[in-house]
């Protein structure tokens, strides 16, 4: 029987949160070194030490990124994403599309059109019909899935 690894739980609610630091030897700043508060994996608290690092001790921007494993252009965008948003800005945000932006009301609709027309239409041959009417391909999954959402809307 093979022993499960367990994940240190710092670790794994970390991970359920996003804030995972992917490369913590990436972090030679001297607190994160000698201070077991400062954890490198912690990727909130590292952008935030960052920050502090330049604005409040002094060090330049390079210097600062540079000892947290970061660019110059994630410090300037976690500097404004701080100061825009606070503390919890500096959340990674799930990134990619954020809903089915090809599956537009306009393509939904022609969708449920031609689905009516021919009840025995297959989604392969609905994501051509939409690739022919409308310029995008859309996979038959995601068309399946749009016309369940439809169909428990009315009921």
């Amino acid at each position: 029987m093979a022993m499960s690894r367990r994940l240190d739980p710092k670790v794994q609610a970390l991970q359920e949160t996003g804030t995972l630091n992917a490369r913590p030897q990436r972090v030679t700043d001297a607190l994160f070194q000698t201070h077991e508060f400062f954890d490198a994996r912690d990727l909130v608290q590292i952008k935030y030490e960052m920050l502090r690092r330049a604005e409040v001790d002094g060090h330049s921007v390079t210097q600062a990124a540079a000892a947290f494993g970061f660019s110059r252009l994630t410090f300037y965008q976690a500097r404004a994403t701080l100061a825009q948003a606070g503390l919890a800005g500096l959340v990674p945000r799930k990134r990619g599309p954020r809903q089915g932006h090809k599956l537009n009301e306009a393509v939904v609709r022609f969708l449920e059109q031609a689905r009516s027309d021919n009840p025995e239409l297959r989604a392969v041959a609905l994501a051509d019909r939409v690739a022919e009417r409308f310029g995008v391909r859309v996979h038959p999954r995601s068309i399946e899935r749009a016309l369940a959402r439809q169909g428990k809307k009315r009921h």
